[in-house]
Order: C-alpha cells, then structure tokens, then sequence
C-alpha cells in the first residue's frame, strides 16, 4: 500500500525550510529581482545555519549524502522487512520545494544547496564524498556549441603527472561566481565520444578558472548565472569524480546519473513556485468573491475557480511524481524515467500555473504589486535547465518504449 503522507522524520525540517522561506527569503524577494547580481548579504546567517544543521546530522540540506548516511540506519532493520528509507534525496527536496516557495533565486544561492553536490552525490566515491560532502558546488555543463544535447561536450582534459588539464567554456552556470566549488563535464578522449564524458570537482582558486561574465536573465536574478573559462585549468589527478576508466559499452551513463538526482531537485523548485502563485490566486479570487467548491462540478463553478481546480490537480500530480523519484532515489531503485517524468511535469506545471495566475488576477497580477509577475518570469528557468521539456518527453518515450538514442531521437 503507497501511503501519500509525508513522512514524519521529514516534518520538521520541511517546516523549518518554510520558515526561512517567510521570514528570510519573501520579504527580500523584490529587493534582489531589482538588483540582480548584487550578494544577498541576508544569505550569510543561512549559510551558518546550513553548515550547523550539517554537522549536527539532523538535516540533509544538498542532499549530498546520496542516501548513504541511510544504509546503516536501514540495515537495522529485520531481514523479513522491506527497507524503507526516506533520507537525503527526500530531505533535499522537501527544502528545495519550502525555500524556492519563499524565492527560486534566492534558494538557489543558498551555500551548500547547489545542483553540483547533487551531482557529487551521484558518483562520487565514498572517499571524494568525504572531501567534497560540504562544499557548495555549482555544475558546469552546457557549452556555446550545445545546449540540451549533453552527448556533446567539447570542454577537454588531459592528464598530465599528477594533474587534469582542463581548457574549455561553459555558459550559464548557476551560482558561477559565488559557489566554492565547479563540477566540470569534460572529455578525457574526444575520439571516444560520449563514452569518455567524465565529471570533474574544480576548486575555485584552481589556476585558469575565471568568470568571464555574468548573464542578465528574465527571471532568478537574485541568482548570479556565469560564463566560465577554463584555459590550462589544474586539478589533482583524484578530483575525477567516480571511477577514470573508459567503458565503451557503459557509455556515459556514470556521469548522466547526475539527473536521476538533480531532475527531481528541479521539480521541486517549480512546484514551490506553482503552490505559492497557486495560494496568492486564491486569496485573490476569494477577495473577488469567488467562491471555489470541491463539492460542485466545475462547469458548474465560475470559470476562474474551475480553471484554478485543473492547475491544483496538476500541483497534486507533479507533487506526488517528485516524491516518487526522490524515494526511489533513497532506496537505490533506478530511477531515470521517474525523475524525468517529474521534471517534466512539474516545469510544464510551473510555467502553466504562474502566467494564468498572473492572468486571472488581472492588472495586479501583472503589476510588481504582488510577486506573481516574478514567479511568472522566475518559473521559465524550470522548465528548461537541466533538460528542456522536450528533452524530458524524448527520455521517457526512450524508457517506455524500450528504445535506445540511437533509435529514437
């Protein structure tokens, strides 16, 4: 039986990630959309938090522990019960989906909570887990010559002694400049193709890492998006994320692992984007005098509140596929086409519910009166990084119809 509550263990922190969504993130959300690139300074007393709840091991903020923290606790139960985790998969996203709530660019310049320690999560060893479990990693892949197709990188790296060589530009990386760390998508042998795509883990300081500039955006703008350029970049040779052999027959399927963690992440985003624009549409349309009934059919209700019935179906759906995907995460099912169908849905959801909430509330929904405007430019961003719609829809035909990508494109 699918019990469809939220577990108990994972409460407390999503209702403490609320918190900081009303009380830190909603009242500075306008401040930084007008002032993009400039540091929330607020952000500090975050970041103090975020590494206090760390090392405390009472919450999983990034999700960096990939559910490994969660083995022991699950090998202690009998050997005729099913395991069960809810760990660090469910716990990232739970704050993910509180915080972008309160402000997508704002949580996604929360220190420790960028997609890159997903993307760690997903490959590292246990020893680079130690190394690298808390730091703030931002993750590099899309270059000026692609941008869906991640088959494509032309980014290189080259083993020299005891270091990579990295040389390459890539463009719009979240959290660029501020973040402490770079996972970098490179390839150790272009003649090999996408077999030879490896993840590396670049500091900031590395030498021949810069920033070659910001980008202004339509939305997330409390969020610095950069164009990074990595000219004779050197790492240690151990900052190659999971294993530096080349399998021709595996394929990069290592390194694309990094969706099965970050895609579900990403749906949580744009459905807390999608319940906050849903809340404000409420209050608004019962300010008007509409009333919303679950009792009576919609054709029979106002059209507003019909139509705000089908966008909170769709919410519930792109909720429940997320926790779905986050789950199968914690408890090691493979989890590709779940975490694409959750993409998938929730960006389609995010972008459908804020710009019809900004229509249903008429000229105050596109004034800067309300932040429905901004969730409206904010929720865009979702449905295309970390794989475009389309994209997400080509991956889950591939999966159903059991079809490979050279079968199906």
């Amino acid at each position: 039986m699918i019990n469809l509550e939220l577990p108990k263990k994972l409460r407390a922190s999503a209702n403490q990630a609320h918190q900081v969504a009303a009380q830190i993130f909603r009242p500075i959300s306008r401040k930084y959309d007008l002032a993009e690139h400039e540091y929330p300074v607020e952000l500090d007393t975050m970041a103090a938090m975020v590494d206090g709840l760390s090392d405390s091991g009472t919450q999983k903020i990034s999700g960096a522990a990939g559910g490994r923290s969660d083995e022991s606790a699950a090998g202690t139960a009998p050997a005729t019960m099913p395991v069960n985790a809810n760990g660090g998969n469910m716990s990232a996203l739970l704050n993910a989906l509180e915080t972008s709530w309160g402000d997508v660019g704002l949580m996604l310049s929360i220190p420790y909570q960028g997609l890159g320690n997903a993307a760690i999560a997903a490959v590292a060893t246990d020893e680079q887990l130690e190394r690298f479990g808390k730091v703030w990693a931002s993750m590099a892949i899309t270059e000026p010559s692609f941008g869906s197709d991640s088959a494509a990188v032309t980014t290189t790296a080259v083993l020299d002694g005891d270091e990579w060589v990295l040389n390459g530009e890539k463009i719009f990386v979240t959290a660029g400049e501020r973040s402490t760390h770079i996972v970098v998508w490179a390839s150790v042998d272009r003649s090999l193709g996408r077999a030879a795509i490896k993840s590396f883990v670049v500091p900031r300081d590395a030498p021949g890492l810069s920033v070659a500039r910001l980008e202004h955006k339509l939305g997330i703008k409390a969020s610095d998006t950069a164009v990074l350029l990595l000219q004779d970049c050197r790492i240690p040779k151990d900052n190659i994320l999971g294993s530096p052999e080349v399998n021709v027959e595996k394929g990069f399927a290592g390194v694309m692992q990094t969706f099965d963690n970050t895609r579900p992440m990403v749906a949580a985003m744009a459905i807390g984007v999608t319940r906050a624009a849903l809340e404000e549409l409420r209050t608004i349309l019962t300010e008007a005098g509409i009333e919303i009934s679950y009792d009576t059919p919609p054709n029979n209700q106002h059209a507003a509140a019909a139509e705000f019935l089908r966008m909170e179906a769709d919410y519930e759906s792109a909720y429940l596929l997320a926790m779905r995907a986050a789950w199968m995460a914690d408890n090691k099912q493979p989890n590709s086409l779940q975490a694409s169908m959750s993409k998938a849905k929730a960006g389609r959801t995010g972008t459908d519910v804020t710009l019809k909430s900004v229509e249903l509330a008429g000229a105050v929904g596109y004034s800067q009166r309300l932040l429905l405007e901004k969730w409206g430019r904010d929720s865009k961003i979702l449905d295309i990084f970390e794989g475009t719609q389309q994209i997400q829809q080509l991956i889950v035909a591939r999966r159903v119809l059991n079809k490979t990508s050279a079968e199906l494109k």
